[in-house]
């Protein structure tokens, strides 16, 4: 007799739940958080589409164990009573995109940094526009800290998010 194999796809669980920003849309495998962003409708179906496509995963509503200390932790980031995060992420992306949202996750807490130190950083002055077209596709808002790099010294981001990231900045300034 003849075996086959099945083979399962992964299972992505997703949330929303409600920030001091507003609702956020939250989506976790196995290995982690793999999307917490603001919630709107376009932004979170191309995400998803991203996952569906680079995972090969079905996406589910639902709820987890990370959900649960995301929302711990996010609630005490709010509080100003945490100022690092740890919590399992998977880094869906580009190899470049990864690697600059890697280095995303050594900006310290309070801090900010260029687009154009950053590429200095990562030993290619060319990649500034790279860095803030990756920064714009971060799937893993403030827990991957891409409020924190500025373009040219200047507060600039996508145009639905400056408000958002004005206030995680001012949230993090020592007062």
């Amino acid at each position: 007799m003849r075996e086959y194999k099945t083979q399962t796809k992964e299972t992505i669980i997703t949330t929303t739940f409600s920030t001091p920003l507003g609702e956020m849309f939250a989506a976790a495998s196995q290995k982690g958080i793999v999307i917490l962003t603001f919630f709107t409708p376009f932004n979170i179906e191309a995400k998803i589409q991203t996952l569906k496509t680079t995972l090969d995963s079905d996406i589910v509503p639902g709820n987890c164990e990370f959900f649960n200390t995301l929302k711990i932790q996010l609630q005490e980031y709010f509080e100003k009573k945490r100022t690092t995060f740890e919590i399992p992420l998977q880094l869906v992306g580009s190899s470049f995109q990864v690697k600059c949202w890697k280095e995303l996750l050594n900006i310290p807490y309070g801090k900010t940094i260029s687009t154009k130190d950053l590429a200095i950083k990562m030993n290619d002055v060319k990649i500034e526009k790279a860095i803030f077209n990756a920064c714009c596709q971060n799937m893993i808002e403030i827990l991957v800290p891409s409020h924190r790099v500025l373009i040219n010294d200047e507060l600039k981001t996508k145009i639905e998010g400056i408000e958002k990231k004005e206030f995680l900045l001012k949230l993090e300034k020592n007062d």
